[in-house]
């Protein structure tokens, strides 16, 4: 089977590459390169996978491919309130451009959204049938690609599948454009105090980016296109100051202080999973935050050494 992966060169993309390739699947993928980092490029080069640099809102022809994964994206909550118009054009027309090349080849499309589309939840843990109420330019970008994705299926005739991805970590983030475990991690190996955001009691669904690509797997596999919405998370809430306390542990940093700085504007109070959706269809074993800080440290260790 083969699979393209838009924005494969990303962290989420370039995880899931190498993790299909592995399992005997004829992977693809495509990239500006943009936002890519090295390790990311250099990981896809050592395996052999091919890499096509393009814009996907200057998409070619993706004759031949049987899915394609649609993670290229701009993902920087407080860079989307900067540049909201950036965001529209990149995640919302280039999702356009997917979909309808999807379409006119019969392609299957798994398009990699976000919990952002969900704002501050009036309901935890987050279902998927929860009132869409983004509170960035980046979380509403999310949610109108989704809204293209639907109405393009039933326009031109694919299959697809929504994943809503809470928080993803795992080894290859962009530093410019990571989440708080890698920003906490890369200070704390720096030896350099951690910064929290607020008072550090929201909360985040954290998964490691193999369970990401394991549950991609499972949809391929059974074909599951439903043209259904599935929360990705582990459906385990974790606080910033508990995730720092951890970080710290696993790094052995407890001499490390912790600096609390205003809330930034977009940033959501609380977000977990309710994943029974998810786990209805496949039965998925988490990594744990501890197991999985530990593989990411060792990949990091690499860059520092």
């Amino acid at each position: 089977m083969r699979i393209l992966i838009t924005g494969g060169a990303g962290f989420i993309g370039h995880n899931l590459a190498i993790y299909l390739a592995e399992r005997g699947f004829d992977v693809t993928v495509l990239d500006s390169l943009e936002r890519s980092t090295e390790f990311a490029v250099n990981r896809l080069r050592e395996r052999g996978i091919p890499i096509i640099k393009a814009d996907i809102r200057n998409l070619g022809d993706c004759g031949g491919f049987d899915v394609v994964v649609h993670a290229a994206a701009y993902v920087s909550v407080p860079e989307s309130v900067v540049r909201p118009i950036d965001y529209i054009e990149n995640n919302v027309v280039g999702t356009a451009k997917v979909a309808h090349e999807c379409g006119r080849v019969s392609a299957r499309i798994i398009y990699l959204s976000s919990a952002a589309v969900y704002g501050n939840p009036i309901k935890l843990p987050i279902p998927e049938d929860h009132p869409i109420n983004p509170l960035s330019p980046y979380g509403l970008s999310k949610y109108l690609g989704e809204l293209v994705i639907r109405n393009f299926s039933k326009v031109y005739g694919f299959r697809y599948v929504i994943l809503r991805l809470f928080n993803v970590y795992g080894p290859g983030q962009n530093p410019a454009y990571a989440g708080v475990i890698s920003s906490f991690i890369e200070r704390a190996l720096r030896g350099e105090p951690l910064v929290i955001y607020g008072d550090g009691e929201q909360t985040r669904d954290f998964i490691y980016v193999n369970d990401v690509a394991e549950v991609i797997l499972r949809i391929i596999e059974s074909d599951l296109f439903d043209n259904g919405i599935y929360n990705i998370g582990t459906g385990r809430p974790t606080t910033i100051n508990e995730l720092a306390r951890i970080v710290m542990e696993v790094l052995g940093r407890d001499d490390l202080r912790i600096i609390h700085e205003k809330e930034r504007p977009g940033d959501i109070r609380h977000s977990y999973a309710d994943v029974n959706r998810l786990v209805s269809n496949f039965k998925i074993t988490f990594t744990s935050l501890n197991k999985g800080l530990r593989i990411m440290l060792n990949d990091m260790n690499t860059l520092y050494s």
